[in-house]
């Protein structure tokens, strides 16, 4: 198994360019089922979650290649297979997004109950309940989820939770719905913004996304369009805490600050310099962190995938900080690591409360997730000595390169083989 090796003391500075989103690019790819036509995405990141996605529909048949430009071109006009097995699914929580797009294509789908990172409880009953209100059967049988329905029907479907996933997933059902569907208490995360462009780009005709309520009108058939996937507002977010954490200067290209207020708002509060235009984000920090209480929530609110990253920033901070975390009831599995190198972290509930230290020891830690891997990346660059964070494959995930990335900005990071 993979590990990486980070040498730490080194101050990050430079300019990278923002890979694209894979929380955009999951659905938009699960949204090419809806279409016999082809459908070209750009700015696709390279991430194991993409390849799997890739491999998902390509075990149904659809037939994905790469033109001269290094674009993906998807067609589903050939897919012979609505099943989702739990090989490929067992690893990746999204994949439960191909289940809205079969059943309104195709009228049928099995899919496997998805797995992907251990972070706590993101059921799938607010996809299933919705389903069956535009009229899937719905059957639950040895880990499958099995649906279908002759044709479904537009109707008004309320989200008793905020779900990211579970708003893609009926949004892009509706789309080839028989009238009109209203869906409210819906999340309103840019990615969501992505994908109706996306489908609107497809001839869908979706109205009000990134606001509560998002009205979708069916239409008989969507066709082929070319579509850019947006900047990685996680991925950003990531690199600008970095570059905190170490006392550095960097600017990120690429990306819309419009999507990480809250993050710039926290950074900013932290004692960070921040200057930004409509596709970059400059930062530079020039002492030590000052802590920062935090809160997340659904967009607009403090991401939860920004969480461990600043739980390591509060950590080398000077005072005494707190981090409640309202969406995930199970993800701080990250700061029993980052105790091991000298954090002072205590978990009561969804709570942790964090006094700084004065500096961190490079040590041997182990990933658990995708975000907890990033942020014991972040805590090996401003650790003394050398840290090995194995179980890698968590970040390779979510993460294009992080470490030539990193490497560029002046970071000495090395892959360790198996």
């Amino acid at each position: 198994m993979e590990k990486l090796l980070i040498k730490g003391g080194s101050k990050l500075s430079g300019e990278i360019n923002c890979s694209g989103a894979k929380n955009a690019a999951l659905p938009m790819i699960a949204a090419t089922i809806l279409s016999d036509e082809d459908i070209t995405l750009r700015n696709l990141p390279y991430l194991q979650d993409i390849t799997t996605m890739f491999e998902l529909l390509g075990s149904m048949g659809a037939n994905i290649t790469l033109d001269e430009s290094m674009n993906f071109i998807l067609s589903s006009a050939k897919i012979h297979d609505t099943e989702a097995r739990y090989e490929l699914v067992k690893t990746m929580r999204a994949s439960i997004l191909v289940l809205g797009p079969l059943v309104a294509k195709f009228g049928k789908a099995r899919i496997a109950l998805p797995g992907g990172c251990a972070i706590g409880s993101r059921p799938v009953n607010f996809h299933l309940d919705a389903l069956k209100k535009l009229g899937a059967n719905i059957d639950l049988e040895n880990g499958y989820i099995e649906a279908s329905a002759k044709k479904l029907k537009g109707a008004n479907i309320h989200f008793d939770g905020i779900t990211v996933t579970g708003t893609e997933n009926i949004m892009m059902a509706a789309t080839l719905a028989e009238g009109r569907t209203v869906l409210t208490n819906v999340a309103m995360e840019p990615e969501i913004e992505d994908l109706a462009e996306l489908l609107n780009a497809m001839g869908a005709k979706i109205q009000g996304a990134g606001t509560k309520e998002i009205i979708i009108d069916g239409v008989e058939s969507l066709k082929g369009t070319s579509f850019d996937i947006p900047a990685d507002r996680i991925e950003a977010g990531t690199y600008l805490v970095a570059a905190a954490v170490t006392g550095g200067d960097i600017k990120i290209n690429g990306i819309s600050p419009d999507r990480l207020l809250s993050v710039i708002d926290s950074l900013k509060k932290a004692g960070a310099a921040i200057d930004s235009g409509d596709d970059f984000i400059k930062l530079s920090m020039k002492h030590k962190p000052k802590p920062v209480n935090i809160e997340t929530a659904p967009f607009p609110g403090f991401p939860t995938d920004m969480q461990a990253q600043f739980s390591v920033l509060n950590a080398i901070a000077d005072g005494e900080s707190f981090i409640n975390e309202t969406v995930f009831e199970n993800r701080f599995m990250h700061v029993q690591e980052l105790n091991r190198m000298g954090c002072d972290i205590l978990i009561s509930g969804n709570n942790a409360n964090i006094t700084g230290v004065s500096k961190l020891s490079g040590a041997p830690v182990m990933a658990t997730d995708l975000r907890a891997s990033a942020s014991l990346i972040l805590a090996g660059l401003c650790a003394e000595g050398e840290t090995i964070v194995d179980r890698i494959y968590h970040i390779d995930r979510g993460y294009e390169r992080i470490e030539e990335k990193l490497n560029y900005l002046g970071a000495n990071i090395t892959r360790l083989p198996n």
